[in-house]
């Protein structure tokens, strides 16, 4: 029997296998998991190279995974100020004036939509404060910003223009832009332009991003994007050294896509690395409630919310087939309960083979005839806990206030869909709210704003969120999710246990260690 590279000892370990749920002792070996028992059982993996490590009676459970996150994208979207701490328009220009010029410009990234105060987004509300610099401004969605006067000029717009998907350049009624951009599209006209980092610093900047992630407890993440060149970025970053997590990555379908781009994306499957991997394919289905582009049965209190992101839903529904005739998996972007439904419809349509294949990512506001549907057609629920923080208990945010008390009382109902059968992953979506995976697992125990009102996540579910079920999410159940001999060596060890804890404790809990495919990438003090 070869020695194991590594013995970790001294633990309460949460195997979230069925056939044995608890043990004390791990053994890994080449990347993989090869004993699971008492220390005494394990002892025998140890040889003169084995390196044991004392948990000191920390709690190891599966690598916690991010089941929604952005770090390759999100490092150009969290370009410039961080806006996510502005609470108001007075606290926004404060932090305009004080901001650092990139290229000229000026950058922002996770402006809240509740921080113009129930205002339309408009330049005229910041272009005093930016001295006639471009300026670009991500709200915190994703999925709409704000441009200043001379970055709509550098950029050529001056009205609005039609798109291929639901996007919109926001016009005054004498059809001048008012600099709120809503879509993907719309964005990309502006966006295109701003300053970028230089590659050295942007492999650099994804480092640093990943390693922070990894300190936070996270083993692994479902990347919902890929951008043309990323797969030489990672092939680069592995060149010259190991990625802090293992990424799986989805590129996007957007409306148009033709035969010809669904073949490439069949054929882009299962391109990796070492520690990356390209599987699936990320489509959209709506935008997000706060831009009006959600899809809604009913339209939202602006009038806003009755289109799908593709101008031809049927469109969508044939990519998906073509996709699901090659074993390709999908994840759609489904905010809104028609959105949402649509989908299920779609997935409905394929028969029985589709079963496990599919997922719905966000899933903000969904009816209770939705439900069971998950689990009858084997669709997992991929949701976001931390996206309730913007959102208030008393419906008098942004979010809230658009959908109405109806709608906003079934914010979020991670729990109706854990208890109606459905796979439930959870992600943070980074860098639309924190990557930390504390954070994740502290609010779906303690749902906030809107969604405080609904049932919480227990403790085990919020850790299978993470672990089992996101590894259900992806397919990887044979392999991930668990810890078992057999199944990858990612591990995350915390000073509390996460089942027990209670939510602010647990948000806090000191990260013991990481073990990403074998290979510790995080090790507190003293371990």
């Amino acid at each position: 029997m070869p020695a194991a590279d590594t013995v970790l000892t001294g633990a309460r370990v949460r195997t979230l296998d069925p056939d044995r749920p608890e043990a004390g002792a791990v053994a890994l070996l080449g990347g993989e998991i090869v004993a699971v028992g008492a220390e005494s059982d394990v002892r025998d993996w140890s040889g003169p190279d084995t390196e044991v490590v004392d948990l000191g009676g920390a709690t190891l459970t599966p690598g916690l995974t991010d089941a929604h996150s952005h770090p390759v994208w999100g490092v150009e979207m969290a370009a410039g100020a961080d806006l996510s701490a502005v609470r108001d328009l007075d606290g926004l220009r404060t932090a305009l004036r004080a901001a650092p010029r990139t290229g000229g410009w000026v950058l922002g990234w996770g402006l809240d939509h509740n921080a113009f105060g129930g205002r339309p987004v408009h330049r005229e509300l910041i272009e005093d404060t930016l001295d006639g610099a471009p300026a670009f401004l991500r709200l915190y969605d994703g999925h709409s910003a704000l441009a200043s006067g001379s970055a709509l000029t550098a950029a050529g717009v001056t009205g609005p223009r039609a798109f291929a998907q639901r996007s919109e350049i926001v016009c005054d009624a004498e059809g001048r832009p008012t600099g709120h951009l809503i879509e993907h599209a719309a964005m990309e006209l502006v966006g295109a332009l701003a300053p970028k980092p230089p590659a050295a610093e942007r492999r650099a900047r994804l480092l640093a991003l990943l390693s922070d992630m990894a300190a936070g407890g996270l083993t692994g993440a479902h990347v919902m994007d890929l951008g043309e060149d990323v797969p030489a970025l990672l092939a680069t970053v592995e060149y010259e050294g190991d990625l802090p997590l293992r990424l799986r990555l989805a590129p996007w379908c957007m409306p148009g896509a033709d035969e010809d781009t669904l073949r490439e994306l069949i054929a882009l499957q299962g391109k990796a690395g070492r520690h990356w991997e390209v599987g699936g394919v990320k489509l959209f289905m709506d935008g997000s409630v706060e831009g009006g582009t959600a899809w809604l049965e009913h339209a939202d209190c602006h009038g806003r919310g009755t289109e799908a992101f593709w101008p031809d839903p049927e469109a969508y529904a044939h990519a998906v087939r073509v996709l699901d005739a090659a074993g390709v998996p999908t994840a759609t972007h489904a905010i809104g309960d028609a959105a949402v439904r649509h989908v299920l419809d779609t997935v409905a349509s394929l028969g029985e083979r589709a079963r496990g294949r599919h997922r719905i990512e966000h899933i903000e506001t969904v009816p209770d005839d939705q439900l069971p549907r998950f689990a009858r057609l084997g669709v997992a629920a991929s949701m976001q806990p931390p996206h309730t923080a913007y959102t208030r208990a008393d419906h008098t945010d942004e979010w809230s206030k658009r959908l109405g008390d109806e709608r906003a009382a079934r914010a979020w109902r991670c729990r109706d869909l854990r208890d109606a059968g459905a796979v439930l992953a959870l992600g943070s979506d980074w860098p639309i709210a924190h990557h930390d995976a504390r954070q994740v697992l502290a609010t779906a125990l303690s749902p906030r704003g809107a969604a405080s009102t609904g049932r919480a996540l227990t403790g085990l579910m919020a850790l299978e969120g993470m672990t089992s079920h996101a590894a259900l999410a992806a397919g990887e159940q044979a392999v991930a999710g668990r810890i078992a001999p057999g199944y990858r060596a990612d591990l995350t060890a915390l000073a509390l246990d996460p089942v027990t804890a209670a939510p602010d404790e647990l948000a806090q809990a000191p990260v013991r260690l990481t073990v990403s495919g074998g290979r510790i990438t995080h090790r507190d003090a003293g371990v």
